[in-house]
């Protein structure tokens, strides 16, 4: 029994040791899968951070990391050259020096103390170099530039402050040069850094990026731009070099080469000689522009660099030196009177051989309209060409009307001609009775039509539009289309356009301009020292202020080559101001172009 008791009391406990053991199993068991879910999940959150890293942002952390370690420096590229219809130079570069600033090389604070003192050292005030740095972000890894142009004395100045100047570098670059100073600035131009509406029109462009402002600068510019490199420096925790990791190099911009002649724009400009006015001269066959030059000009180099308060206080102080007065309006005076000429033959109102009874003044509406003299008698259009007779044309005006006269000036380039996309430029303008009455709420009057037909009141002409009015004479009746770049001549854009003149009135103005030269106002062009030309005086009438003196013409009469057109802003007559000029530019064309032909 005692036994019995004994066997059921084991069975009992090794009954509740297999309990317990399986409890304890199974304890251990969730425990387990417990432990083996959290470290699961673990592995699963390290690969899912890994593949986020690695494969999804991996690109961008590579980035991050290689910013902190990698260094990139710009490399500036040249700016293409600009060339004359020869090659030679307009516009090329030379090599300088500027200064950048690593903006991560300081804290902010530290700046405003660097920016003080390169202020005193380079003329520069604080306020821009800290608007350079701010806006490049304090915390950025590519230089700044702030100066270009650094004189030697700067330079100096620099060198011996670079232990107190840490994150400042002087680099070696091309900076523009105009080798003829103020020749041809208006169709030049100039460059300037990009702002920040440059930058975010243009992302790609680099900090410090340099750009055309003005003239075939602007127009050309990405031609002209280039491409910037880059030098892929590996620096240490200090931000010292190691080792040059790669190089992008620098792409140069592409020459751009113009129709403009150098020695043409030179005698223009030197005959013009700082005046106010312009001298327009062109390839009568072809539209090139061989030369423009407007007075007072500006010197395009002062804006390679930084330019002073006292500099642009003292451009301003000049007659307006931006404007480009070869685009300008101005009243053309008796050069309009070959418009007038050719809307009374080609209206059919008159012929060439029609006559016109002259005298010392007509009377339009009460109101007298004067002759230079006494009259010239019974006259034709070779005639009163010749003497620039007012009541000749007067009476040509009035029979044919101002529609008839504005139809033609337009067919013959005016308020139609491009200005080839150069600034400061406006067209022409030949308004009719309907634009008077819409622009000015004023009728048309006789008076009005008599003043239009001599080239006064309301009437408006560029010098470009001018060059190209007598070109379409010389040429035999096709409207040329002005351009600048060697690479638009003879191509279908700039294809002389036919105008439908008849055959006769070809040859009336253009013995009439001829006899100007032969026996009229142009008389001191005929003087032996180059061939025969054709053209016509202008004396413009400006409200309180002496006249405005033009000439137009065109040469050599044999084979007409170039067409020359001038105004000199209240320079009197025109053949006291205009046709010097004219006479300074045929010297230098025929000089290289035939020997002068006999009277």
């Amino acid at each position: 029994m005692a036994g019995g008791l004994s066997f059921s009391t084991g069975e009992r406990f090794d009954k509740s040791n297999r309990l317990k053991n399986s409890a304890q199993q199974h304890s251990q068991s969730q425990r387990a899968i417990v432990l083996m879910l959290i470290v699961s999940l673990v592995i699963g959150a390290c690969t899912l951070r890994l593949v986020r890293l690695q494969l999804l942002d991996g690109s961008r952390n590579r980035q991050l990391a290689d910013t902190n370690r990698i260094r990139p420096v710009p490399i500036a590229s040249d700016r293409g050259t600009i060339l004359d219809r020869k090659g030679r130079p307009l516009a090329t570069n030379r090599l300088t020096r500027s200064v950048y600033l690593w903006p991560r090389e300081q804290t902010p604070s530290q700046w405003q103390q660097t920016a003080s003192k390169l202020s005193l050292l380079l003329k520069i005030p604080a306020s821009e170099i800290l608007a350079k740095l701010s806006q490049a972000g304090y915390r950025s890894a590519i230089p700044v530039r702030i100066s270009r142009d650094l004189t030697p004395t700067a330079f100096v100045a620099l060198a011996e402050n670079t232990a107190a100047l840490p994150g400042l570098e002087i680099r070696g670059e091309s900076s523009r040069l105009y080798p003829q100073g103020n020749l041809a600035s208006h169709v030049l131009g100039y460059i300037g850094e990009a702002t920040l509406e440059d930058l975010k029109v243009n992302p790609s462009y680099p900090m410090g990026m340099i750009i055309g402002r003005m003239g075939v600068e602007r127009i050309a510019n990405s031609q002209l731009e280039g491409t910037w490199g880059s030098h892929l420096i590996e620096v240490d925790a200090e931000g010292q070099p190691l080792r040059v990791l790669g190089s992008k190099p620098a792409v140069r911009g592409s020459a751009v080469q113009l129709t403009l002649d150098l020695d043409l724009q030179q005698a223009a400009e030197k005959a013009l000689g700082q005046r106010r006015g312009a001298v327009v001269v062109l390839d009568v066959k072809t539209g090139a522009v061989l030369a423009m030059a407007s007075g007072p000009s500006f010197d395009p180099n002062l804006f390679t660099r930084r330019i002073s308060t006292a500099e642009w206080n003292r451009l301003q102080n000049t007659d307006n030196p931006f404007l480009n007065r070869a685009l300008q309006g101005y009243p053309p005076g008796s050069t309009f009177k070959i418009v007038t000429s050719t809307a009374g033959m080609e209206s059919g109102k008159f012929t060439p051989d029609s006559m016109v009874a002259t005298a010392a003044f007509i009377t339009v509406g009460g109101i007298a309209f004067h002759e230079h003299g006494d009259g010239y008698g019974v006259i034709g259009f070779i005639d009163a060409l010749t003497y620039s007779s007012n009541t000749f044309f007067y009476q040509v005006g009035l029979t044919v009307g101002p529609e008839e006269i504005a139809k033609w000036g337009r067919k013959l380039g005016i308020g139609t001609t491009s200005n080839m996309g150069l600034d400061g430029g406006n067209h022409g303008s030949l308004p009719t009775p309907a634009d008077k009455e819409k622009l000015y709420g004023e009728p048309w009057y006789a008076g009005d039509t008599v003043s239009m037909a001599i080239g006064q009141g309301v009437v408006q002409v560029t010098p470009l539009e001018l060059a190209v009015m007598v070109s379409a004479i010389a040429n035999g009746g096709l409207r040329v289309q002005p351009h600048l770049f060697a690479s638009q001549t003879h191509t279908p854009a700039t294809q002389p356009v036919r105008i439908g003149f008849h055959p006769g009135t070809l040859k009336v103005i253009r013995d009439g301009l001829v006899s100007v030269v032969q026996h009229g106002t142009g008389q001191s062009l005929n003087d032996g020292s180059i061939p025969l030309t054709g053209g016509k005086t202008g004396t413009a009438e400006v409200p309180g202020q002496p006249d405005n003196a033009l000439w137009v013409g065109f040469g050599p009469v044999s084979n007409p080559q170039i067409a020359v057109a001038v105004v000199v802003e209240n320079g009197g007559f025109g053949a006291v101001s205009a046709v010097p000029i004219a006479h300074t530019v045929y010297k230098a064309y025929f000089k290289k172009h035939q020997s002068p032909a006999p009277r």
